[in-house]
């Protein structure tokens, strides 16, 4: 069923969530198809109106002095939408792992393929202590969605990444206004931006197909400034991986102490 993001509740309580959307001027680029940070945009609301249906939105969680962070975040897309084109986007929890609590997407085509898979690993974090607590709690109130897995074991979606040698400062930014959200820290769609900005544009544009995972390692609040670094990566073995015509690794660095903000990893193919 087609769910309504204008009122989460009003929709009855889904196990998936699903909305119907066409793709707006400000989701494309120059190659007039969607663009990453535009795909974790939608992730991001979709997962967002998903919550407030099931009970679990933020004020509720703020009730009882509980937060949702995203930690961890791995996006397959096999094709890139274009402008104008009506696409759904899915979004549903898959119990846990851990300390995560894990949820996936998807986005199906006009022709109802699905082009874009990901899965993402949340933290439910106490608001005041800013530490992460279990997730049962939150969990065993939630649909399990057994067996509806958007990305293969063998994809191995939001795991964690290790710190790449010999990486290389390709610039920095400062944490303003614009970048921060609700929770008063920098959101996680503008990582995407920045790591986005890092590149040749013309990399990205020309890019159909493309991997990325991030982990989002400690908050950045306004008025931090991150030393953005990345280096080339090649020929990776595993089948989500291999044979990349473009592949880098990233890192963010808070600059007054060296403290790793994040470390993210793209793949990228024509």
């Amino acid at each position: 069923m087609l769910c309504d993001p204008a009122n989460p509740k009003g929709s009855g309580i889904v196990d998936v969530w699903h909305e119907s959307i066409p793709i707006r001027f400000g989701a494309i680029d120059k190659s007039d198809r969607l663009t990453l940070n535009s795909i974790f945009d939608y992730f991001q609301e979709a997962a967002i109106s998903h919550a407030e249906n099931l009970g679990v939105g933020r004020e509720e969680m703020a009730r009882t002095g509980q937060l949702w962070i995203l930690s961890r975040m791995s996006v397959l897309v096999s094709k890139r939408p274009k402008y104008c084109e009506k696409i759904s986007v899915r979004s549903w929890p898959r119990g846990w792992e851990k300390l995560f609590a894990i949820r996936d997407y998807e986005i199906k085509d006009s022709k109802e393929t699905a082009v874009v898979s990901a899965r993402s690993a949340w933290l439910i974090v106490d608001i005041e202590k800013r530490r992460p607590l279990r997730p049962q709690s939150v969990m065993d109130n939630m649909p399990l969605n057994e067996g509806l897995d958007a990305l293969s074991r063998e994809a191995n979606g939001a795991a964690g990444l290790s710190e790449r040698e010999n990486l290389q400062k390709t610039g920095e930014r400062k944490a303003l206004y614009s970048d921060l959200d609700f929770n008063g820290h920098v959101n996680n769609v503008k990582y995407i931006e920045w790591i986005e900005d890092s590149l040749d544009h013309a990399l990205l544009e020309k890019s159909g197909k493309m991997r990325f995972d991030i982990n989002y390692l400690n908050e950045i609040m306004v008025g931090e400034t991150v030393e953005l670094f990345s280096v080339p990566i090649y020929k990776e073995e595993g089948p989500e991986n291999a044979s990349a015509d473009y592949a880098f690794a990233f890192e963010g660095r808070k600059k007054e102490n060296g403290q790793a903000a994040f470390r993210a990893e793209m793949r990228m193919w024509a």
